[in-house]
């Protein structure tokens, strides 16, 4: 089993692996010998902090050991093929995290490995860091079905796609605040995916050009970054340009419910998709949420290895 988007689980286990990550947090110790002389194998095409920094010392806290193999010295994909690569490191290693550009590489990887394969960031799906935040809004929260979630800004990217899967598929209703564009609008397949799941789970899911509108009565508002890895510098002005009405600061906090939260799952830039009253503020829970994909990922890596 992979988890490749977060459709590769059902709601139950995606449950399932929010509880199993509060519990590890709450009892580390009781794990720590869980992945003994397991590997895990971290492959990696893009820059990272929390990706890498939360694999490495998950897998060493459950007894494991972590390879970081960068992409820019592999020949995956120019050499050697994808396909040769993922059949050779099943060889060795145990499970393997990848964190890459194109999506479809990914799949091509998964497909031929005989070992679970992790995403943990590709251009349109970041599972991991969803799983944290929905952790995160538990602990919070106390419960997911039917609270609403805001999300404000570039809505075409990895972290909308996989929020409007995961929020669908546990009953919370989702509102994106975006441009009126496609370049910033989420995919449409996304968006109807997440339509069928909500009408299942009597959620909410709609897409809205109005910040206001969209932060109106929402326990939680949640933004990400202007300017993913993907996206050229020379582009910025224009995009800020254009984003500026979603951005997520004191006034726009006023429209959320009193006791809402604020997460963006980093790296954040502050004056651009919020600002520093924010993500500073007493509302701000994006170090949680951090924190979490330590824990929650624990959970993950001892699912798919079936120690848990």
């Amino acid at each position: 089993m992979h988890l490749l988007t977060l459709t590769d689980f059902n709601a139950e286990q995606i449950m399932e692996t929010i509880n199993l990550g509060i519990e590890i947090k709450n009892n580390p110790e009781k794990y720590s010998n869980s992945l003994k002389d397991k590997t895990l194998l971290m492959i990696f095409a893009k820059p990272s902090l929390r990706t890498r920094v939360s694999f490495e010392v998950g897998m060493t806290q459950l007894g494991g050991h972590a390879i970081y193999y960068n992409i820019q010295t592999s020949p995956m994909g120019k050499k050697e093929s994808v396909s040769d690569t993922a059949k050779t490191a099943s060889r060795f290693v145990d499970i393997v995290m990848a964190r890459l550009f194109e999506h479809k590489q990914i799949e091509e990887f998964a497909s031929n490995a005989s070992v679970p394969v992790i995403n943990a960031l590709t251009n349109f799906s970041h599972p991991c860091q969803i799983l944290a935040d929905l952790m995160t809004i538990k602990e919070k929260k106390g419960n997911l079905k039917g609270l609403k979630l805001a999300y404000l800004g570039d809505s075409n990217n990895n972290v909308t796609h996989s929020l409007l899967y995961g929020c669908s598929m546990l009953g919370i209703n989702i509102s994106i605040g975006c441009p009126d564009s496609n370049e910033f609008k989420p995919k449409p397949e996304v968006v109807e995916k997440a339509k069928e799941f909500a009408q299942t789970n009597n959620s909410i899911v709609e897409i809205v050009h109005d910040a206001k509108k969209a932060a109106k009565n929402a326990d939680i508002i949640y933004t990400d970054s202007w300017m993913s890895y993907h996206i050229k510098e020379e582009e910025k002005e224009k995009r800020m340009q254009q984003l500026m009405p979603f951005q997520v600061n004191q006034e726009l906090m006023q429209h959320a419910k009193p006791d809402a939260v604020f997460m963006n799952c980093l790296p954040a830039m502050r004056g651009m998709e919020q600002t520093s009253e924010v993500i500073d503020g007493p509302q701000s829970i994006v170090f949680d949420e951090a924190e979490n994909r330590l824990h929650v990922q624990k959970a993950l890596m001892l699912k798919l290895l079936k120690k848990a």
